[in-house]
């Protein structure tokens, strides 16, 4: 008989390191409630998991949504936000609507999950909120002014939210991990150099995640960073 020890929502979980976090989840015998843009994209066969289509950048719509997740399953103690898109650029590059819907999703949707959810997981004994930061999170760059301002604010979120919740029993966590060997790079002009110390895999990441939700649960790991041994960026040839 397949034993379940928690109830864990994750964002982004059809790919990257959401999908590496799910499936560390399932292995160790987690119910994983996966959340995406497009359920097509999960394997809908795996015991214990459960797949959700949730588009983060509609906030109109999250509300309602939400609500229903947190009916649904009642014994949820757990999310891992790991739901995020790349766009890097001028600033004046960018479209009105295209810097909007980079903060629904790096931050605005989080925020709103977090709020909608949080009622519930500080009646727990014991709870976690563990968000997927970024080295982007720590220092502004060059190109990445909408980017690192989605990052800045779950960064600066998850220490006020920490501080807000430190009477209850639920534990607010940030992962800042450096570039991550995943398809967000498929559609930028640069990524991670070749050589394996050039980039962090998802299950480098997953396996932090794992670290967190299972450490003793007297304490809090407020903040982890992850780096690749030898920073290396590789720019991409245009396609002619």
């Amino acid at each position: 008989m397949r034993s379940v020890k928690r109830a864990i929502l994750v964002t982004g979980a059809s790919s990257g390191i959401g999908r590496a976090v799910a499936r560390r989840l399932l292995a160790e015998g987690h119910e994983v409630i996966g959340v995406s843009r497009d359920i097509r994209k999960f394997n809908h066969g795996r015991e214990g998991f459960h797949a959700l289509e949730l588009d983060l950048a509609d906030l109109a719509a999250l509300p309602t949504q939400i609500a229903g997740i947190a009916q649904r399953f009642p014994e949820l103690d757990a999310v891992v936000f790991s739901a995020g898109i790349g766009r890097f650029g001028a600033l004046e590059q960018f479209s009105y609507a295209q810097i909007e819907t980079l903060m629904a999703v790096n931050f605005t949707g989080q925020a709103f999950l977090a709020r909608a959810l949080l009622p519930q997981l500080k009646r727990k004994a014991r709870s976690d909120l563990i968000f997927i930061g970024s080295e982007a999170a720590l220092k502004g760059s060059r190109q990445g002014a909408v980017y690192c301002a989605g990052k800045f604010a779950v960064r600066g979120f998850a220490q006020a939210l920490r501080e807000e919740c430190g009477k209850s029993g639920l534990r607010v966590a940030l992962i800042n991990p450096g570039m991550v060997k995943t398809e967000f790079f498929d559609e930028l002009s640069f990524e991670p150099g070749d050589h394996a110390s050039n980039y962090i895999l998802p299950e480098d990441v997953a396996e932090t995640v794992s670290y967190v939700l299972n450490s003793r649960a007297d304490i809090v790991i407020d903040e982890i960073s992850l780096s690749p041994l030898n920073k290396a960026v590789k720019f991409k040839k245009p396609d002619r």
